[in-house]
């Protein structure tokens, strides 16, 4: 089991979202503290920038970047769609 911390902008940015994808989310998110790199959350590291973190989608369009900071810890940064790359 994982421990799922998260930044207040992360906080910030999934309260944005619209209300009806937040069971989704707390499904993935609920799969993801299960298993990190369970194969329908499509866990994956990211580079350039954002090396050092991962990301993995909520929905086709949604997706969550995170870092490991610690083997069963993990803080939640941003979410959102492709944009959040931006960031």
């Amino acid at each position: 089991m994982v421990e799922v911390l998260y930044t207040p902008k992360f906080e910030r940015l999934a309260r944005k979202l619209p209300f009806a994808l937040r069971p989704k989310i707390e499904e993935r998110i609920a799969c993801f503290a299960g298993d990190p790199f369970h194969p329908t959350l499509k866990t994956h590291k990211l580079v350039g920038r954002f090396d050092g973190y991962y990301s993995f989608s909520v929905t086709y369009e949604i997706r969550i970047i995170f870092r490991f900071v610690a083997p069963d810890q993990v803080v939640f940064h941003l979410i959102g769609d492709h944009a959040i790359y931006d960031r």
